[in-house]
């Protein structure tokens, strides 16, 4: 059985001649920049499909402590990527994250990542906040 996902994010970012490499496509790693941006502008700035109001909180904040990307087909310049992020796992301090990186209607790689909400001040983990998490145990119950 597929555990539950919950879409909070979709952006579209450019393909950049310097996300290229020597052979023409899209350097590995940048796919995970792809990520990350979009993680980024949902935690920032707030502008959620899901998941409550913003995820960002001066006192908290999050740190990934597992990343992953299976790689489906190439993305060459020029082109516009489409980064679909969805919520999965709920835990006490953490949850996970899925990415869909797709061009043109087609999936190019899809990605994970667990993200783990830390107390700015002490350094340790700390609950996930409710407004993020509970959306996501409701398609759980």
């Amino acid at each position: 059985m597929t555990a539950p996902r919950l879409l909070v994010h979709t952006c579209t970012l450019p393909i950049r001649w310097g996300d290229m490499d020597a052979l023409g496509h899209v350097n590995n790693t940048v796919y995970f920049q792809y990520m990350e941006q979009a993680r980024s502008d949902w935690i920032y700035r707030g502008d959620h499909q899901g998941g409550g109001g913003g995820a960002y909180d001066p006192g908290q904040t999050s740190v990934i402590v597992n990343a992953s990307c299976e790689f489906v087909a190439p993305l060459a310049f020029p082109a516009d990527v489409t980064v679909r992020m969805f919520l999965t796992h709920p835990g006490r301090s953490s949850v996970g994250s899925l990415y869909e990186i797709a061009s043109a209607g087609c999936i190019h790689a899809t990605g994970a990542a667990k993200m783990v909400w830390i107390d700015v001040a002490t350094g340790r983990s700390s609950p996930v906040p409710e407004r993020i998490i509970a959306p996501l145990r409701a398609l759980t119950a």
